[in-house]
């Protein structure tokens, strides 16, 4: 094998033994600091949770937001150090799970929709000129809209109520509600789309 070169990885030395030189030598444990992972089972674990719930809030089915979470993680898994502190594990993720989430929409509803509520909370409310003509927009575009597709977009972003109360309130089942809330998003896009033609 002299002049031969080996692209696998490095054979792994010969373990210690004990004293007796049959039984292997107690494995040394790799010091962690307290910012950071062990290892990316502990990554998974301590933030799959945090990711599931922040997906399912903004597609409102679980098939989607598991998929959506599975796609989070296994995007992120290449690029991201175990050295890294947690909170920059816990920012790459919320930025990965941005992007996977501005494909889905792309993919669902042909357009990008990437605000995450961490970043609506820490932006400043705009007010300005414009206002006034986005509401008159917005009444211009649901006054287009069947009553039902009108009433599910009223209480689910004028009322700011979730899908379980805007089911409620519309006398239909979650289930119903989402499919009633998707459809009149995509009725109100290509109504958008028409005003502006």
């Amino acid at each position: 094998m002299a002049g031969q070169r080996s692209w696998g990885r490095r054979k792994p030395e010969a373990e210690p033994t004990s004293d007796a030189g049959t039984a292997p030598a107690p494995i040394r444990l790799h010091v962690v600091t307290e910012d950071s992972y062990p290892d990316w089972e502990a990554v998974y674990n301590d933030n799959v949770d945090r990711v599931y719930r922040m997906m399912f809030a903004k597609v409102g089915n679980r098939p989607d937001a598991e998929d959506l979470t599975a796609e989070v993680f296994v995007t992120a898994l290449r690029p991201l150090q175990l050295s890294a502190s947690i909170g920059e594990v816990r920012a790459y993720l919320f930025a990965t799970a941005r992007t996977v989430l501005a494909g889905y929409w792309r993919r669902t509803m042909g357009r990008e929709i990437t605000v995450l509520e961490e970043e609506r909370a820490s932006a400043e409310p705009e007010t300005g000129p414009d206002d006034t003509g986005a509401i008159a927009r917005a009444e211009a575009i649901l006054a287009e809209l069947p009553e039902r597709y009108r009433r599910i977009l009223q209480l689910r972003f004028i009322g700011a109520c979730s899908l379980k109360e805007a089911a409620i309130e519309l006398g239909v089942t979650v289930g119903n509600a989402k499919v009633l809330q998707h459809r009149a998003l995509r009725q109100a896009a290509a109504v958008a789309d028409r005003m502006e033609g």
